[in-house]
């Protein structure tokens, strides 16, 4: 059973997911955090960078929002939506111009060294279908298994899906009938039509035309689908908007429990879980323990025996705590919502066999997250290469 602990301190949202009363998720959301991700803007081109195939938008912010030319250009994959390979024959200036309107969705927040992430592939997200109105291929997520199901959600959405428009069907979607799947669009076709519709003019400009709901809205679009039973929350604001977001996603069997400043974090030993959360080192059963390092550009996650010396042979003992370390790995970029480039050192493993049974056992366990992973495999550095995508911007 999932339930999900929102408790307001001080102005600051700790919101933690747990599962039979272990915490598996948690985020931190503030007033002072200004999260632009799912913002839809029409802004103003700024700047046009020939040798970057590359522009910056004006959307209303310090700094201007940056948008690749991979990122204007329609995809035209209608599996993976990949845009398209031959970008070099193109050329950036015959699709914007400084000081032209751009409809743009935010992709990923601004930082303190750059600006945020702009896109004209506009993504509006449902509890059970990701509208694209600019692209024109449907695909699934690759969390539906299921041929059967695959072909009859596909056959669905396809047949009411407009013409020159796709869509993403959500793992959610798995059961669903047509009736529902319509109205689930249904809804999300009414928001782009009022995107679309908005009368601006150029002073007008840039202009916020489509706000994206908080992080727990996004959250709870996530979860509603996914044995989520009970929330607790000690703010009333909060507690209104929770009740509005679930009648807007039409569901009605999950518990709110509901007490104005209550220290909810009390709970589970909810505090205990979050400080051992945030160590760097984190042991094993077996008396081994990993390491997790963030730098800008990766995550390195080093696997160590520790204490353990096994009662086989050496590979047999490499092979246990490297088993122990894919578990909590996966465990911990789940709970941690580590994004990007993530590098493990296993300890070296020289059975072939082995090293094909320890990415079974990753893969096996990440099908526990809800973002995507993808696991690239053993570079010749005997690394274990993945990527994940964060599922809030932080």
């Amino acid at each position: 059973m999932k339930e999900l602990i929102v408790n307001v301190k001080d102005n600051v949202e700790n919101i933690f997911l747990l599962e039979d009363g272990e915490l598996i998720e948690k985020y931190e959301d503030s007033n002072y955090k200004k999260r632009l991700e799912g913002n839809i803007y029409i802004g103003k081109v700024q700047n046009v960078i020939p040798g970057l195939q590359a522009a910056f938008v004006n959307v209303g912010e310090n700094k201007n929002a940056f948008i690749h030319l991979k990122d204007i250009l329609p995809k035209n994959d209608s599996k993976e939506g990949n845009p398209l390979n031959n970008i070099e024959e193109f050329d950036i200036k015959k699709y914007v111009k400084v000081g032209m309107p751009l409809l743009v969705e935010i992709k990923r927040d601004a930082t303190c060294k750059k600006g945020s992430r702009a896109s004209t592939h506009i993504n509006i997200a449902g509890r059970y279908l990701v509208y694209m109105p600019n692209s024109t291929f449907i695909t699934l997520s690759q969390k539906i298994e299921d041929e059967k199901e695959r072909k009859r959600l596909y056959g669905i959405v396809e047949e009411f899906i407009p013409e020159g428009s796709g869509a993403i069907i959500r793992t959610s979607a798995i059961g669903k009938s047509k009736e529902e799947l319509q109205k689930d669009f249904n809804k999300l076709s009414e928001k782009w039509n009022k995107i679309v519709n908005t009368k601006f003019s150029e002073e007008d400009l840039p202009l916020l035309v489509h706000k994206t709901n908080d992080l727990l809205y996004k959250l709870l679009l996530d979860l509603v689908d996914f044995d989520l039973k009970k929330i607790y929350v000690n703010s009333k604001n909060l507690y209104d908007t929770i009740k509005e977001i679930l009648k807007d996603l039409d569901v009605d069997n999950i518990e709110i429990v509901y007490k104005e400043k209550e220290d909810f974090s009390k709970l589970y030993n909810l505090q205990k879980q979050k400080e051992d959360a945030e160590n760097r080192k984190i042991w094993l059963n077996c008396g081994g323990f990993i390491t997790i390092d963030k730098t800008e550009a990766l995550t390195a996650i080093d696997v160590n025996s520790g204490k353990y010396i096994g009662k086989e042979k050496l590979e047999d003992t490499v092979f246990t705590v490297n088993k122990e370390a894919s578990i909590e790995i996966a465990k911990q970029l789940r709970l941690r919502d580590i994004g990007g480039i993530i590098i493990i050192d296993y300890i070296d493993m020289h059975d072939d066999k082995n090293k094909e049974n320890t990415i079974k056992i990753l893969e096996e366990c990440i099908k526990k997250d809800r973002s995507r992973v993808q696991i690239e495999g053993f570079t010749k550095l005997n690394l274990l290469e993945i990527t994940r995508k964060h599922i809030c911007s932080n």
